[in-house]
């Protein structure tokens, strides 16, 4: 069993953040860590407030996880502060190289810079070093179309706008020590139809269609497809089958959503496995 890493917030409704990533890393078969940046005060009905971890924690909790159980792939997710993120440059900035003769660690960035009700996560600093000295240490971007919008400079993108803006944005990001360019899954989930694009490290672009579920249960969507496409990418996919598998898996999980709270739900993230039983 491989093993997964998640850098994220903790969602005490388990709808997105750390305990949801567990979960989706569950239902692809690794087993998951964590390292949580922030708590948050939330439901479904939205964060009230966010209370970003002490950066030294942050940097104890990786160093030791490490150690100990080194991970073939790592998502991260909401951040909190800009000291957070100065921890995690060099965090994954030194993996890169204590790894450089074995097979590196896949890392999948979620850019969480607003929460679906509207709170901003993250102050501009933190942007600004996200975009200029993280975006270069990842592999893949997983941003949505207000994220995209705020990392291209953008007052707004239509889905029209979506492949040029991903190819401004990977132009724009300098390689990382592996020299490779980033490559990018740009979530539709805000256009209509919500479609999908991908932008491989190497130019190459494709849409994937997507199918609008009629449900409440969006709580976290976002979150899901990024750490079911760093799950597929862990088990061997290639980038057009682990992003095609991740947004059938997140259509799933809202297809079989539990129908809780009283505003946008959770979505059944073990829902394969629930699937299986039932069928069972």
């Amino acid at each position: 069993m491989q093993t997964a890493l998640t850098i994220a917030g903790f969602d005490p409704s388990s709808g997105a953040g750390v305990t949801a990533d567990l979960m989706v890393f569950a239902a692809h078969g690794l087993f998951g860590t964590a390292c949580i940046t922030g708590l948050t005060v939330q439901s479904t009905l939205g964060v009230q407030s966010v209370h970003p971890t002490e950066a030294a924690i942050v940097s104890a909790t990786l160093a030791c996880l490490t150690q100990d159980l080194p991970p073939r792939g790592i998502k991260i997710g909401m951040l909190s502060s800009a000291e957070n993120i100065n921890v995690i440059i060099s965090y994954i900035a030194a993996l890169r190289v204590v790894v450089e003769c074995e097979r590196e660690a896949l890392v999948v960035l979620d850019p969480v810079i607003r929460s679906s009700s509207g709170r901003e996560l993250i102050d501009p600093a933190g942007i600004a070093l996200l975009r200029e000295r993280l975006l270069p240490l990842a592999d893949w971007l997983t941003p949505n179309l207000d994220e995209l919008a705020l990392l291209t400079g953008a007052r707004s993108l239509t889905r029209d706008d979506i492949p040029a803006a991903c190819r401004t944005l990977q132009a724009s990001v300098a390689k990382g020590v592996s020299g490779r360019s980033l490559g990018i899954l740009a979530t539709g989930g805000h256009v209509d139809p919500p479609d999908d694009f991908l932008l491989t490290p190497a130019g190459e672009e494709i849409w994937l269609p997507g199918e609008r579920v009629h449900t409440d249960a969006t709580h976290g969507t976002g979150c899901a497809l990024s750490s079911a496409f760093l799950s597929r990418l862990v088990l061997g996919d290639s980038a057009l089958a682990a992003a095609r598998a991740a947004k059938e898996y997140v259509a799933g999980a809202m297809r079989h959503a539990p129908h809780l709270g009283v505003g946008h739900g959770p979505m059944s993230h073990l829902w394969p496995f629930l699937n299986v039983t039932n069928e069972g």
